[in-house]
């Protein structure tokens, strides 16, 4: 059993499973190409390599459109046309199988083809193909795994552990990223708090703010590549722009692949900590 649900930024969905849209054949669920990085020195047999760096993914699905009659048929046409409309931008594509569910976003590159042809379109059916592009061509969980972290103490460390156990090891603890890839992390310190800091201890990166977050205000960090924020949030929901004062020596870091040790350190303040991210996969 494979169920595709695509969701646009209207908030509209569509499931591409039983009637009256039948899913009949997809591709490009797992496959992305790479490009791949080299460098060659002087009198260098062959070269090095340096990274690698996946392609946007690219889905083509096939469906049967059915209807009770014609007019039924133009209207189902219809709504096919409107929720997939690539003016939207990327919405939500939703896998789901026996093992579970994963997203990815998607929008399509055009609108969705009708082919003709008796074999193709009759009074009560329609074929359509739909060519879909992810410009982030990895699949996410659902949702995201969040952890709060309890009796954080200002001027101290308080580390937090994934699963959920929270058994003090020294200084230090893990949080496992079980995908594929390095995953971004989102980071909320609640109440009041002093130049918060976030390190990775494994290679001793880190995120500061040279600020003092007042009580009752929030201070929102993530660092997704594409949508890298520091926010202070006011009791009524007010956002502000803290990108200032980030100290420009940090970096925002994501989690690595396996097991990730961080800290988490305040001057002062008794700020409520939590952490969010999801883990990153190649395919489904």
């Amino acid at each position: 059993m494979i169920k595709l649900n695509f969701t646009n930024t209207r908030g509209q969905s569509i499931e591409l499973y039983g009637s009256p849209f039948r899913l009949s054949k997809f591709e490009g669920l797992g496959d992305v190409e790479a490009d791949i990085q080299m460098q060659k020195s002087p009198f260098q047999d062959g070269s090095t390599y340096t990274d690698a760096l996946l392609m946007n993914r690219y889905i083509t699905l096939e469906l049967k459109i059915e209807g009770k009659d014609e007019v039924d048929l133009a209207n189902n046409r219809r709504l096919l046309s409107g929720i997939f409309s690539p003016k939207l931008g990327p919405g939500i594509l939703q896998y789901t199988d026996e093992s579970g569910s994963k997203q990815i976003y998607a929008v399509a590159e055009g609108v969705p083809t009708y082919p003709d042809g008796s074999t193709n379109r009759g009074r009560t059916f329609q074929k359509a193909l739909l060519f879909l592009v992810c410009p982030n061509p990895y699949w996410q969980d659902i949702n995201p795994i969040s952890i709060k972290l309890q009796d954080f103490v200002g001027n101290f460390f308080f580390p937090i552990s994934f699963p959920a156990s929270f058994s003090i090891r020294g200084d230090e603890k893990n949080l496992l990223n079980e995908g594929h890839a390095p995953t971004p992390i989102k980071v909320t310190f609640r109440g009041e708090a002093v130049n918060p800091m976030i390190t990775k201890v494994s290679t001793g990166e880190f995120i500061r703010i040279n600020r003092t977050i007042p009580a009752e205000h929030s201070l929102v960090i993530t660092t997704d590549f594409d949508y890298r924020t520091v926010r202070i949030v006011d009791p009524y929901g007010n956002e502000k722009n803290a990108m200032g004062y980030i100290d420009l020596d940090g970096t925002f870091f994501s989690l690595d692949v396996g097991e990730n040790n961080l800290k988490f350190i305040t001057s002062g303040g008794n700020p409520e900590v939590f952490i969010e991210y999801r883990n990153l996969y190649l395919g489904v």
